[in-house]
This record gives structure tokens, C-alpha cells and sequence, in this order.
């Protein structure tokens, strides 16, 4: 059992069976879960419980599950994985954009689920972050007036602080310790993810969308976070 087994898990999920099925198979890995079924009563329960991990349905009475993430990252750090139908790609797009760390679409295969919960409290717990930094790599990262501090798990640019979700965040970091290297989306994908690159999933691209604006770079034109056509990203040192 690994050391992360007992955190605490909230599932946001109105599918009564769907929920009660996926509590007993976590439940049976050694977490501790409780269940939410509406999601206007899910965001005060967030807020208020701060669990470890949220497990967020997007169809939800009450309100919908982009709608709870949204209202509570601004509050809440935890990591958020989202459910969504297997053919909505839109949901998966908007949900990252909306602060999800991760998703994993329906009918959910339960081994397929633990293993993402897993990777998320992992990376949660700053356990993944530098899997390829070198091994002299400082906690804390200067490029002009932005700031990143991997021990403490914040940034600032012009000494103010970045919101940042925890995914962001490990995204930010990985560029950052290899800044003057192209990371490719594979090599990305498996440090953040411990898993393949399927060559379609968009979340890396979506991140970096978010991230962009939130470090100083034009979106449109960016000098920081270059993307390398055909190939991933660059973080430049001296932008």
C-alpha cells in the first residue's frame, strides 16, 4: 500500500450506483472516501473540507461539474479529475481550462481510475515534479522578474504571486529546470502523467495556453514558452 493510500477523496457524482461502486473499489485500496451527489452543495463542501483529491463528474444537478471547478480554484489547491463522456472532447478541453488537473472519460475503468488518482496525489505530494531536472537543480529558479520556487510550490513575476493550480505549477517547473531545452509532449506527458502519450490527448497544449499570460508571455506572440512545431515546447532562459 502506498503512503498516499489514506487520503482523503471526495466524489462529486449523482449516479448513485456510478458513485457507490467507485467508493467501494477506492475504498478497498485504502482511501478514505466520502460521496456528494449535487454540485452547489459539492462547492461548499470543497471549500470546507478541503479533501485531498476531487473526483468531479461534469453532469451534475444543482450545478454542473465545470461550473464547481471553476467557483473553487480559486481556493482550493488540490488536485481535481474530472469525468467526462467519452466523446465530448469539448468537456475535457473546457474542464483543463477551468482548472481540472486531469480526466478520465466515461464508462471509467476502475484500475484506469486508480491509477490517475495515484499519479495526481503523487505529483500533489511533490514527488514527480524534477523527474527529468538535472540532479544540481536549485529549489528556487530566477529569470528576470519571474520567480519560481519548487520547495515551496509557488511563482511570482514582479513579485507578486502567480495563481497557479497544482498541474500548472509541475508543468511551469518542468519547462523551467529544462529552460534552453525542447521538451517534447511525450517526454512531458510521461514526467507529469506516469503514463504513454496517446498522440491525442490536448492537455499539455491547454496548460500552456493558461500559463502563458499567468508568467508575462503574449499569447499570441510569446518570448517565454515557445512552442517548437512538430516537436513540444521550449522555455527560454532569457526572454
Amino acid at each position: 500500500m502506498e503512503a498516499h493510500d489514506s487520503s482523503r477523496i471526495l466524489i462529486v457524482e449523482d449516479d448513485t450506483r456510478l458513485a457507490s461502486l467507485t467508493r467501494e473499489y477506492l475504498e478497498g485500496n485504502g482511501f478514505n472516501v466520502t460521496v456528494e451527489g449535487d454540485g452547489a452543495r459539492a462547492v461548499e463542501r470543497i471549500l470546507r473540507e478541503k479533501p485531498d483529491l476531487v473526483i468531479l463528474d461534469v453532469m451534475l444537478p444543482g450545478e454542473d461539474g465545470l461550473g464547481v471547478c471553476r467557483r473553487v480554484r480559486p481556493e482550493y489547491t488540490g488536485p481535481i479529475l474530472m469525468l467526462t463522456a467519452r466523446t465530448d472532447d469539448m468537456d475535457q478541453v473546457v474542464g483543463l481550462e477551468m482548472g481540472a488537473d486531469d480526466y478520465v472519460a466515461k464508462p471509467v475503468r476502475p484500475r484506469v481510475l486508480l491509477a490517475r488518482v495515484r499519479a495526481l496525489l503523487r505529483r500533489s505530494d511533490n514527488l514527480e515534479t524534477d523527474l527529468i531536472a538535472p540532479e544540481d537543480t536549485p529549489s528556487r529558479l530566477q529569470f528576470g522578474n519571474l520567480i519560481i520556487d519548487s520547495a515551496m510550490r509557488e511563482a511570482w513575476l514582479e513579485e507578486r504571486n502567480i495563481e497557479l493550480t497544482s498541474a500548472e505549477f509541475d508543468l511551469l517547473w518542468l519547462l523551467a529546470v529544462n529552460a534552453g531545452r525542447v521538451l517534447t509532449r511525450e517526454e512531458i506527458f510521461t514526467a507529469l502523467r506516469g503514463i504513454e502519450y496517446d498522440g491525442q490527448d490536448r492537455s499539455i497544449d491547454v496548460r500552456v495556453s493558461r500559463i502563458r499570460p499567468k508568467v508575462g508571455d503574449d499569447p499570441m506572440h510569446p518570448r517565454r514558452i515557445k512552442t517548437v512545431r512538430s516537436k513540444g515546447y521550449l522555455f527560454v532562459k532569457d526572454a
